[in-house]
């Protein structure tokens, strides 16, 4: 069967989730199953997970925690139960000693008892509430993933890990920056407001057309870049910081959840 962003918008999670465990997408999740939240991942053996929580406990921004499971247990109870974060993605990114060695699409061979996933909130849940105010969406427009941007503002270090945040661009008409802030200000957990706008070089930015993660889109006359706070941030510390092992996330390719982006939203 052929899916399509379109034919999987109004799908629920769990049937998206069964739809990529069963290799039918390996696409970015950007679109998909709308109105859930959407997470991104990164797993640690246990004798890091205690340096990355503090690290995600003070760099709220770009690392909300939704989820963290028991070692060893790949079910995430709290926002899927019945999931499966070694098959619930569409691709996974593996890392040894900081460094990237494959993209699986599975990571039943990877598992091990002293694994521990922290699922993290992701700026794909608030596009929902954007779309319902007007505001366009250019990369899922395009059909392509969001780009995603390693700037030059540090996070605070804790324990083993630091690094710099990354951010996920949209353009935005300059007309509509202030209710695209204040509609991604009511999901804290998934990012919230925005974290820049305008001039990519005051955050290290030096070409716009070049994103570090995802793809390049058109930003279009009378159009502003907008930036918000990633959960990719996580693999940027992981380069920097090069724990022995641990999984990600392909930038884009989310875990869905069952929990409604409403249920996030403060006000």
């Amino acid at each position: 069967m052929t899916h399509t962003i379109e034919t999987l918008a109004r799908a629920g999670a769990k049937e998206v989730r069964e739809i990529i465990r069963s290799g039918e997408w390996s696409a970015p999740t950007s679109g998909l199953s709308l109105g859930h939240v959407q997470a991104n991942m990164i797993i640690l053996p246990k004798d890091w997970a205690y340096d990355f929580l503090l690290y995600a406990v003070r760099n709220p921004k770009p690392c909300p925690i939704l989820d963290v499971t028991e070692a060893g247990d790949p079910e995430p109870k709290l926002i899927a139960p019945g999931a499966d974060v070694r098959t619930d993605l569409p691709k996974y990114r593996v890392w040894r000693d900081g460094e990237l060695v494959s993209e699986p699409a599975d990571i039943k061979a990877e598992w091990r008892g002293d694994l521990v996933a922290f699922m993290i909130g992701c700026s794909f849940s608030f596009e929902s509430a954007l779309l319902e105010a007007g505001i366009g969406i250019r990369h899922i427009e395009e059909n392509v993933n969001v780009p995603m941007y390693l700037t030059s503002m540090p996070c605070k270090p804790a324990g083993r890990f630091s690094g710099n945040m990354v951010m996920s661009m949209r353009p935005i008409p300059h007309d509509q920056v202030v209710r695209a802030a204040t509609c991604t200000a009511r999901f804290p957990d998934v990012h919230g407001a925005p974290m820049h706008v305008g001039d990519p070089s005051a955050i290290g930015i030096e070409d716009i057309g070049r994103p570090d993660f995802g793809d390049a889109v058109t930003i279009k006359p009378g159009e502003v870049p907008v930036f918000w706070a990633c959960g990719v941030t996580p693999q940027a510390a992981v380069m920097r910081s090069r724990p022995p092992f641990a999984i990600t996330h392909a930038p884009g390719h989310m875990f869905i959840a069952d929990k409604k982006d409403t249920e996030y939203a403060v006000f």
